[in-house]
């Protein structure tokens, strides 16, 4: 059987430097910006060894134009996007399904994931596995993926939950607490 050949590619956007990589099923991984183009190129490398820099795809082009609008804060959607997720565990590629299905500025929670699914409330334990080991974060919205009661939850991207809120707040997703319902009357 022939190894897939993988190349990528390392673009700024408003946010810092994202990387992609592609083979010729489609794209295979996604990185989350970062601050320097060297530090991106090092993390995407230590989950795609072997992958070499390409001149990316007009699909891919189109998927880096995408992610450019999304990180200025324009509304974009990521769900046409064709991926190659060869390797991924079945129930892992039935959940990633799930999340791309979470539009612009909306959330959801592990748990309601789970269910959706038709498995058991202990499976959003496997929900948050699979977006911790999302390899195309952002294309598969992960951080739309919140824990019970609204808390933000984890993030495994660089900046950890602090870029997961940064992503949600360009959505317009609100994470404060309500405010109280009764307000003091100041005497």
């Amino acid at each position: 059987m022939a190894e897939t050949m993988h190349h990528y590619f390392i673009f700024e956007t408003a946010s810092g430097f994202c990387g992609i990589a592609w083979s010729d099923a489609g794209i295979t991984r996604f990185q989350l910006p970062t601050k320097a183009a060297e530090a991106t190129e090092r993390l995407l490398l230590r989950r795609l060894p072997g992958a070499e820099p390409g001149t990316p795809t007009p699909d891919v082009l189109e998927t880096v134009a995408a992610v450019k609008r999304y990180f200025q804060g324009e509304e974009t959607d990521f769900s046409g996007v064709e991926l190659d997720l060869a390797g991924q565990d079945t129930f892992f590629r039935e959940i990633y399904a799930a999340v791309r299905r979470v539009g612009w500025g909306r959330t959801t929670t592990y748990g309601a994931l789970a269910k959706e699914l038709g498995v058991g409330p202990e499976a959003a334990r496997d929900v948050g596995q699979a977006m911790a080991k999302n390899p195309v974060a952002l294309i598969i919205p992960c951080h739309r993926v919140l824990a019970a009661g609204g808390k933000i939850g984890g993030f495994s991207a660089p900046g950890g939950s602090s870029s997961k809120a940064r992503m949600l707040e360009l959505e317009g997703v609100n994470l404060a607490p309500p405010p109280p319902a009764q307000q003091s009357l100041g005497f």
